[in-house]
């Protein structure tokens, strides 16, 4: 076992976003644990595959664990995992809340926890969480109640995070995107949902994907809400 090479947790990682950093941070020559419940195991030696509900805490553990048995340490964890609902408020049921809050919420606090105890043993390491602009500019015609109830506890979260490991050698930050082209938007709705965007167009999987990078290697920056809107959390 070697731990010569970074090793980056990223949860919600089998398509879209998570597929995407996975790609991103391979080519960088991380060792990455990939967690999702649909996730298929991986041929490459340095990918090792978690599949899971990353909102029951019997698959956190099974990360860390599993992360630390074949990688030896845990440098980076990418909070990527997240659901979203979109229907009018009074709408929503029970079983929505209770789904939203389990993947958002739950899937941030068991694996956050352990991770950041295995790094405070080595004295440095980064969470990044993924959040949504929708937070900071709710948009009429798009009902986000669950997703800023959830994801705006994560923006603050970020915040208290990084301030209570910053002399312990662990940043936290947040990449707060708009509306990425990832599977669950067909190609037909791209124009409309480009439009949202002061600047005209979605954004790209790579657009979030490095800046997960950028944060990753920015060892000043610790408690920032990094906005890759395209303009939208600024105004319409």
């Amino acid at each position: 076992m070697s731990i010569s090479k970074k090793v980056i947790v990223i949860t919600g990682a089998s398509q879209g976003l998570g597929d995407g950093m996975v790609k991103a941070f391979r080519e960088l020559g991380y060792r990455i644990v990939a967690t999702s419940r649909s996730i298929k195991p991986s041929t490459d030696p340095d990918i090792h595959t978690v599949a899971g509900d990353i909102g029951e805490p019997e698959t956190a553990q099974r990360v860390i664990r599993e992360a630390l048995s074949r990688f030896g340490r845990i440098d980076t964890l990418v909070n990527n995992a997240g659901i979203f609902i979109a229907k009018p408020f009074t709408a929503y049921t029970a079983e929505d809340y209770a789904n939203v809050l389990s993947v958002n919420l739950n899937g941030f606090f068991y694996i956050t926890q352990l991770a950041i105890a295995e790094m405070e043993k080595q004295g440095s390491g980064h969470v990044v969480n993924i959040t949504t602009s929708l937070v900071d500019h709710a948009i009429d015609g798009v009902p986000s109640v669950l997703a800023s109830l959830t994801k705006g506890g994560l923006n603050a979260a970020t915040k208290s995070l990084a301030i209570e490991y910053a002399k312990r050698g662990i940043r936290v930050n947040a990449v707060s995107p708009g509306i990425i082209k990832t599977p669950m938007h067909g190609e037909e709705t791209h124009a409309a949902l480009g439009n949202l965007h002061p600047v005209g167009h979605m954004g790209e999987i790579d657009d979030i994907a490095q800046a997960v990078v950028y944060l990753d290697g920015a060892k000043f920056v610790t408690g920032e809400i990094l906005h890759v809107d395209g303009g939208q959390s600024a105004g319409h």
